[in-house]
C-alpha cells in the first residue's frame, strides 16, 4: 500500500511539473504580441479552411479515415470548433487552478464529443508541440540541459514514441473498435489510480486541517517538497544503485551541483526515454508527468538540469509522436487542436489567479473530483467497446445507457467546476487586481 502511495505522489510531482511547463509557456505566449501574432497565423488558415470545407458540405470531404468509415472524424463546423475551444477552457482551468491534472481529460472530453481514440491522442499531441514551439520554451532553460543527458534521453523516447504509435495505428487497422477500447483502457488504470488516491489525499488534507498538525514536512501550500538535490549527497536509494553499476557508455552531468559531476550508464538513460515515449505516443499526454519523476527518483537527477531537460524533451517528444506517427498518417483533427490550444491559453490565466483566493484543500478536492468524473466516464464507455469485440453478452442498449451515463456525469461535472471557478474569479476581481 505504501508502494502505490509513493508512486502516487511521483506521479503527482510530474503532473505539476507539466502543469508549470503549460502556466509558463502560455503566460510567455500572451504576454507577447510577436508570440499572439504567430498564434493568429497558426489558426486563421486553419479556421478559414475549415470553413470553406463546411460551406461545400460533408460528402465533399473524405469520406474515410485509414480506410474505416465508420471511424472518421467529424468535418469542420463552427459547433466543433467551439466546442474544441471549450475542452480547451476547461483543461486549462484545471491546469491552472489545481496545478496538474488537465492534460488528462482531453483525450476523454474528446473521445466523449465522438472523436476517436486515436485521432484524439494525435490531435492533443499536436497541441502541446504547438504551444511548445509558440512559446520558445528551450530560450530560457536551456542553461540547465545536460546535452549529453538530453540527447541519450532522447533516442530513447523517439524509438518509445516509434513503437508507441505503432502500436496505435496497428490497433486501429486491424479494429477502430479495438483501438478505442485499448486506448479506454489505459486511461481508466491510470485515472481509476489517480482519483483512488487523490481522494485518500483530499481527504487527509482535511483531517489534517482540522487538527493544525502537520505529520510530514510540507511548504507553504501544504504540499510536500520537491526535492532539489542541490547539497549532492540526498540521492534516493534507487538512483545510488543506478548510478553506482558501471556499464558503459557513462554519462557524465551534474556537474555544477557536485564537484565532479554525476555518472550513470546511458542505458538507463535510454530505457527511462523509451517508457516516456511509449507513454506519449499512446496517451497523447507529451510524457512531461513521467519525466519529472524519473529523473529526479529513478536516475538521481537534479531537480534544475531535470526542469530543462523535460523542456526539451517535450519539445521533440511531442513534436516527433504528433507528426512522426500521427499527422503524417492523417491522425489529426488540426481544428480541433487550434481551437483547444486557444482555450487553454485563456483557462491556464483565470484558473492561476483563481488559486490565489481559494485554499489548498479546496484545490485538492477539485483535482480528486475532475480525475474521478473522467475515470468514470471512460469506465461507463469501456462495455460498449468489449461488446462491439464479443468480449462480454451485454445488451447495446445497456452499454448506450451506460455509456450516455458516464458521458453526462463527466461534462456535468466539469461544467459545474468551470462555473465555479469563473464565479469564484469575477466574485474575487477587486481582490485579484489589487493583488496583481
Amino acid at each position: 500500500m505504501q508502494a502505490m502511495r509513493d508512486l502516487y505522489t511521483l506521479l503527482m510531482l510530474g503532473a505539476r511539473s507539466f502543469a508549470r511547463w503549460e502556466i509558463e509557456t502560455s503566460q510567455r505566449i500572451l504576454r507577447s504580441p510577436r508570440r499572439l501574432g504567430l498564434l493568429g497565423f497558426m489558426l486563421a488558415p486553419v479556421v478559414l479552411i475549415g470553413l470553406a470545407f463546411a460551406q461545400a458540405g460533408e460528402p465533399d470531404l473524405p469520406a474515410m479515415l485509414g480506410s474505416k468509415q465508420a471511424f472518421s472524424p467529424a468535418y469542420y463546423t463552427p459547433t466543433i470548433f467551439t466546442a474544441s475551444v471549450a475542452v480547451g477552457l476547461v483543461a486549462g482551468l484545471i491546469t491552472g487552478c489545481i496545478g496538474a491534472g488537465g492534460g488528462f481529460i482531453i483525450a476523454p472530453a474528446l473521445m466523449s464529443a465522438g472523436v476517436k481514440g486515436i485521432l484524439a491522442v494525435g490531435t492533443d499531441l499536436f497541441h502541446i508541440f504547438a504551444k511548445a514551439i509558440m512559446g520558445s520554451v528551450l530560450h530560457r532553460k536551456l542553461g540547465n540541459v545536460s546535452v549529453p543527458l538530453a540527447v541519450i534521453f532522447l533516442i530513447g523516447s523517439i524509438g518509445g514514441a516509434t513503437l508507441g504509435g505503432y502500436i496505435n495505428r496497428q490497433l486501429y487497422e486491424t479494429n477502430p473498435v479495438l483501438s478505442d477500447a485499448f486506448i479506454t483502457s489505459i486511461y481508466v488504470l491510470l485515472l481509476g489510480f489517480l482519483s483512488f488516491y487523490g481522494l485518500i489525499d483530499y481527504f487527509r488534507s482535511r483531517r489534517q486541517r482540522r487538527r493544525q498538525t502537520v505529520t510530514l514536512p510540507t511548504d507553504a501550500s501544504g504540499e510536500a517538497p520537491e526535492p532539489v538535490n542541490n547539497g549532492g549527497r540526498d540521492l534516493p536509494p534507487l538512483a545510488q544503485r543506478l548510478q553506482a553499476v558501471r556499464l558503459p557508455p557513462m554519462i557524465r552531468f551534474d556537474a555544477h551541483v557536485v564537484p565532479g559531476g554525476r555518472r550513470i550508464s546511458a542505458w538507463f538513460l535510454i530505457v527511462s526515454g523509451f517508457i516516456v515515449g511509449v507513454a506519449a505516443a499512446i496517451m497523447g499526454v507529451g510524457g512531461g508527468f513521467l519525466t519529472f519523476p524519473i529523473f529526479v527518483y529513478v536516475l538521481g537527477v537534479s531537480a534544475p538540469t531535470t526542469v530543462g531537460t523535460d523542456i526539451l524533451q517535450i519539445v521533440f517528444t511531442a513534436g516527433y509522436a504528433g507528426i512522426g506517427q500521427y499527422a503524417i498518417y492523417g491522425f489529426i483533427f488540426y481544428t480541433l487542436a487550434m481551437g483547444m490550444l486557444l482555450g487553454s491559453l485563456i483557462g491556464i490565466q483565470i484558473g492561476t489567479l483563481v488559486t490565489k483566493v481559494v485554499s489548498d484543500v479546496t484545490i485538492r478536492g477539485f483535482f480528486a473530483l475532475a480525475v474521478m468524473s473522467a475515470f468514470v466516464n471512460r469506465v461507463f464507455a469501456l462495455p460498449g467497446r468489449l461488446a462491439s469485440m464479443n468480449l462480454i453478452g451485454w445488451s447495446p442498449e445497456l452499454c448506450q445507457l451506460l455509456e450516455r451515463i458516464g458521458i453526462g456525469i463527466f461534462f456535468v461535472t466539469l461544467s459545474a467546476f468551470t462555473a465555479w471557478v469563473f464565479w469564484t474569479f469575477f466574485a474575487n476581481l477587486k481582490h485579484l487586481k489589487h493583488a496583481q
